[in-house]
């Protein structure tokens, strides 16, 4: 049994219980002690009322995710029952049902170890973000295999699923995400967004701009979805607000995207002062072309971050974009660039700068 095993008998507790589980997108086993002993080894959460817990005291091993629950305060009778058995945890219901809905979702993601939170900006406007950050979640995702989440932290863009050709699908936006006490199941999340390659779901914002993502919701999702292991591209707004604040406190590496031309230059200086005045690692990725002749060098000494990569512009892009979404291909100058800051993310440094 890999799910929560129930050991209750009150049935206002019991029926709490299942309202907790369903939220949480798990299976709950009810049970009445005694029990077999496989059943109490092997379940991924063990939760039980007093009554029960004086029973699998003197009977079971203590093992870790043992919740003991009560219809009130707890009082000495049910910390004694706690103590005895090993729970980790004495909550009543249905007052603290959101702290047992975050113990039981985060027991439920999968154990494959922290994944990458890359977030992308602008240098400018107009800077391209939104598709770069596209291509590094089609990169991530659909050429190197990583389970990957592209997400809409931008409230005042187009929407990610207009950009990816994605706006007639079904699936969840931020409109239709519901975030209960901070948390999310990184599983279910997974499951309900529309999915534009292999492994790259997109959590984009709706077209009507209804439903904006909070910064609660925008940092639940994100720590979530890394902590199942998921690669999470997010396409940043320059505004600074909220929902980026959030993100990007969470980030291990920001993109700034930034055009090879004076203008923009000059103005991505002044976001990359931002980042640093936060600690926030960063590197850019150069876009041509450059008119007046701008190196890779120039632009890493004036922003004053490495320069990742340098990138040609992309045949067809605006023609691609208009007729049905961005797609991608292997000699892509998109792709090219996506793979380099992939490479220097996963080494946990932004790399040398560039030559003169």
């Amino acid at each position: 049994m890999n799910d929560i095993l129930g050991l209750i008998d009150d049935a206002a507790l019991i029926a709490d219980l299942r309202r907790v589980v369903a939220a949480a997108d798990r299976t709950l086993h009810e049970m009445s002690v005694p029990i077999p002993r496989r059943a109490w080894t092997e379940a991924s959460i063990v939760v039980l009322d007093a009554a029960a817990a004086a029973v699998c005291a003197g009977e079971y091993p203590r093992r870790p995710g043992v919740i003991l629950v009560c219809t009130g305060p707890a009082d000495l009778p049910e910390w004694q029952a706690a103590a005895t058995v090993g729970a980790e945890h004495v909550l009543a219901l249905p007052s603290e049902e959101v702290e047992l809905l975050s113990i039981i979702a985060a027991a439920g993601e999968p154990s494959a170890g922290a994944g990458i939170v890359l977030a992308v900006v602008g240098g400018c406007g107009g800077a391209g973000a939104s598709t770069f950050a596209a291509a590094l979640a089609w990169a991530a995702g659909r050429e190197d295999r990583r389970d990957t989440l592209l997400v809409d932290a931008d409230p005042f863009g187009g929407g990610l699923d207009v950009l990816t050709g994605l706006e007639e699908h079904p699936g969840v936006r931020w409109s239709g995400l519901t975030v209960d006490g901070g948390r999310i199941s990184a599983r279910a999340l997974r499951d309900a967004v529309p999915v534009w390659a292999p492994g790259v779901g997109i959590l984009s914002t709706d077209r009507e701009n209804i439903g904006r993502p909070t910064a609660t919701a925008a940092g639940a999702v994100v720590e979530a979805v890394r902590a199942a292991g998921t690669t999470v591209v997010c396409d940043v707004g320059r505004n600074f607000d909220p929902v980026a604040d959030a993100v990007l406190a969470l980030s291990d590496f920001t993109v700034l995207i930034v055009p090879a031309r004076i203008g923009a230059v000059l103005a991505a200086t002044r976001i990359a002062r931002i980042l640093s005045t936060r600690g926030e690692p960063a590197g850019i990725v150069l876009r041509g072309p450059a008119p007046g002749g701008l190196r890779p060098a120039d632009v890493a000494d004036a922003v004053g971050l490495d320069v990742l990569t340098s990138m040609r512009p992309e045949p067809g892009l605006a023609e691609m974009l208009e007729r049905g979404g961005l797609r991608l291909r292997g000699r892509s100058p998109l792709l090219g660039a996506a793979h380099d800051v992939l490479t220097a993310a996963g080494s946990g440094s932004s790399g040398p700068r560039w030559a003169a």
